[in-house]
């Protein structure tokens, strides 16, 4: 009790420096901890991904569709337990800032195979039998103020005109990580009216989502599925959905890399500023640590004093930083909803916040400590005199 007494009697000798650093360092940790939420959030479908789940779509890119004919032929592949899937809908709703993800989709088969999509069971049989049903994110619901029964019209951009959907269902996410921004409605729908307006891109779809029986044979299942309709007017390229995920973050590689540099970067700055504020106060004190080493200290108790006093100002600045974290990273994830639907601090961020300080606190100490434990007591005391 009476050496971090000691500590904090030593950190807080010189206020305003001390102050000072600390407070650079819990404006770092902050940024920081922001970066590394933001490069996590840039993964957060990635990291959603399902083993179990197969993602088919047309082997040249995903904006040429596939013939809905696949269906039948995809489930008699052995290993496939269930086929779903839909088109990229592309709706937006009043203006083009309003934006969020919108599908048309297979009622049935897409809720069976994202059980993470919670919706009671009167939402779910309401959405399977109403044609005209939409199943929406509780974030985007939240955001617009729908409920269920109101009537929601969004504008085609893909799919010309005005589309009108009935709020049957908002689903909350199961785990922590799952997407409540989506919006998605029955396929059939869609179908049925480009059939009427725009017969030639009826019965087509974008992508099939194929759920597999034992997931250690996702990639057999994937290579039977492509071998299938090889060499057809309409090749497929089936993936697993991480890697169907990947492909959407790869795109954005450079933006992500750069983000991490940037993270990395605040670290080595703020490792500088507490290696000046160490240096100097070791400085100061030289005469104290020369007087410890004429009365007996050894080596190991004066490294032990200066390493102690900047793991007190590093953790300090360290824990004021991750508590500013929690409200700045609400604030930017309420901001930024239309493009990080889920963003939330991780616990790996907060052990990184933790082991970056650690490795500040370390590195700050490092030198001062040696230049202290080196010092011979007469060269010590004449630097005094």
């Amino acid at each position: 009790m009476f050496l971090i007494k000691l500590l904090f009697r030593n950190a807080f000798r010189h206020k305003l420096r001390t102050t000072l650093t600390i407070l650079g360092i819990s404006i770092a940790i902050l940024a920081f901890g922001l970066l590394r939420t933001v490069v996590s959030a840039w993964y957060s479908g990635v990291e959603a991904s399902s083993a179990s789940r197969l993602v088919t779509r047309n082997a040249i890119s995903l904006v040429f569709l596939l013939p809905s004919s696949y269906r039948e032929k995809i489930r008699q592949i052995e290993g496939v337990k269930t086929v779903s899937w839909g088109n990229w809908f592309g709706g937006i709703y009043i203006n083009e800032k309003n934006f969020f993800p919108n599908f048309a989709v297979d009622p049935t088969t897409y809720l069976d195979l994202y059980p993470e999509y919670l919706l009671t069971p009167e939402e779910r049989k309401a959405f399977i039998h109403d044609r005209k049903a939409c199943v929406v994110g509780q974030l985007t619901a939240e955001k617009y103020g729908w409920k269920l029964g109101d009537t929601v019209t969004l504008k085609g951009t893909i799919f010309p005109g005005n589309w009108d959907f009935v709020v049957r269902g908002i689903y909350r996410g199961r785990d922590k990580g799952t997407d409540e921004s989506q919006f998605f409605f029955n396929w059939e729908y869609l179908n049925e009216s480009m059939k009427k307006t725009a017969p030639q891109r009826a019965e087509q779809i974008g992508f099939f989502i194929l759920g597999v029986r034992n997931p250690g044979q996702a990639a057999e299942v994937a290579e039977a599925v492509d071998r299938s309709f090889k060499n057809s007017m309409t090749e497929t390229l089936t993936e697993t959905e991480k890697a169907f995920q990947m492909g959407f973050v790869s795109m954005t590689e450079a933006i992500v890399i750069a983000i991490q540099l940037v993270s990395f970067v605040v670290i080595i700055i703020i490792m500088a500023v507490a290696a000046n504020t160490m240096a100097m106060s070791a400085r100061e004190r030289t005469g104290e640590y020369v007087v410890f080493k004429t009365l007996g200290f050894r080596s190991p108790h004066l490294a032990g004093l200066i390493f102690g006093e900047s793991f007190v100002i590093t953790l300090t600045g360290c824990a004021l930083g991750i508590l500013a974290t929690f409200p700045a990273a609400k604030a930017f994830g309420d901001a930024m909803s239309t493009f990080f639907p889920v963003f939330y601090i991780s616990r790996k961020t907060i052990y990184l916040d933790l082991l970056a300080s650690m490795i500040v606190a370390v590195s700050a100490a490092l030198i001062p400590a040696l230049r202290v434990t080196h010092i011979r007591i007469a060269e010590g005391l004449r630097k005094v005199a």
